[in-house]
């Protein structure tokens, strides 16, 4: 973990995007099949948002980070979300010390770099709201006490889309807070095939990877995210997909401001994975079912909430066809 808060590079230092196609190329080590979810996490990262992953168990969620982490060099740590977890659990606490007779802070496990919160609908509403407010602010609140997290930070969590026994599901106001929801699905047979031939290696996967990026570099790379070039139709074009959105009779829910915003930042980060420094349609078009579909609410809505996300997702899809794109 590096403090990078008072370092600063050269203009000719900042890294080339070039670096991210590596990156990428070093996650699909171990991270077979799925490039356009590795690209979709990068984007994430670069635009300082986090990711939810809603997906059945075993798809590679925690291998997808861990690999992430360690291809950028900087720190990892996964949480187990149960029901009897609370937020000092997550967060840290204040210790008394009996030799000095004074309060210490022990900060928790989130002070890391990338946070696997595995099953975070398992948690209790408090312990997801103590989460999610780092997330959202930075920082943690211990008693008196306001500590920084470290920088690149990002929360991947998961949770199981069919399975609600014992589960406290995240309301709307919070799933607002993640700036992607992914699907990652099964793997192609070819993909799947080369994880059956190397499930008993005896060599550990992530050993394979080697750092492409530094923690330094990561934070230079999010800065130019408000750097890409954006041309005045492409902002119209993503203006009319949102208010398309809030017109549809299809959604008892539009997108708000804010969701507004995480899709024209995500796109932008998702240029810079491409190795773009301009916006081009299709960055907002990918970027569209991602970013929005957790943020709106189909009318007449039930059943689990995977049968909802696709069915926000199908009605972005139709919404998206009547939007007519700039050449």
């Amino acid at each position: 973990m590096v403090d990078t808060s008072t370092t600063t590079l050269s203009q000719e230092a900042r890294p080339p995007l070039e670096l991210l196609d590596h990156l990428v190329q070093e996650v699909e080590k171990v991270f077979h099949g799925k490039r356009d979810v590795v690209r979709l996490a990068l984007a994430a990262l670069l635009a300082r948002g986090h990711i939810l992953f809603e997906d059945v168990p075993g798809v590679g969620k925690t291998t997808l980070s861990h690999a992430l982490a360690k291809s950028l060099g900087i720190g990892f740590r996964r949480i187990q979300f149960t029901s009897d977890l609370l937020p000092s659990d997550v967060l840290g606490v204040s210790v008394y010390n009996p030799q000095t007779s004074a309060f210490e802070t022990r900060p928790g496990p989130i002070f890391t770099n990338i946070i696997v919160a595995d099953e975070i609908n398992r948690a209790p509403p408090r312990t997801q709201s103590g989460l999610l407010e780092a997330m959202q602010e930075g920082t943690v609140t211990i008693d008196d006490r306001t500590l920084d997290l470290p920088k690149p930070f990002l929360v991947m969590a998961t949770q199981n889309p069919l399975e609600h026994h014992g589960t406290y599901p995240l309301p709307e106001s919070q799933l607002d807070r993640f700036l992607m929801r992914i699907t990652i699905g099964y793997p192609g047979d070819k993909a799947e095939r080369r994880i059956l031939t190397e499930a008993h290696s005896t060599d550990p996967l992530l050993d394979r990877l080697q750092a492409v990026l530094s923690p330094l570099q990561v934070v230079q790379l999010q800065d130019r995210v408000d750097e890409v070039e954006v041309d005045p139709a492409i902002v119209d074009y993503l203006m009319d997909i949102v208010t398309a959105t809030r017109t549809s009779s299809r959604l008892r829910m539009g997108v708000s401001p804010r969701g507004n915003i995480a899709l024209f930042r995500a796109a932008r980060a998702y240029a810079l994975t491409q190795g773009r420094t301009y916006l081009v349609p299709d960055d907002v078009r990918n970027l569209v079912v991602p970013c929005l579909a957790h943020r709106i609410l189909p009318a007449g809505a039930s059943g689990t909430t995977l049968d909802i996300h696709d069915a926000a997702a199908g009605i972005l899809e139709t919404l998206l066809e009547g939007v007519e794109a700039p050449v």
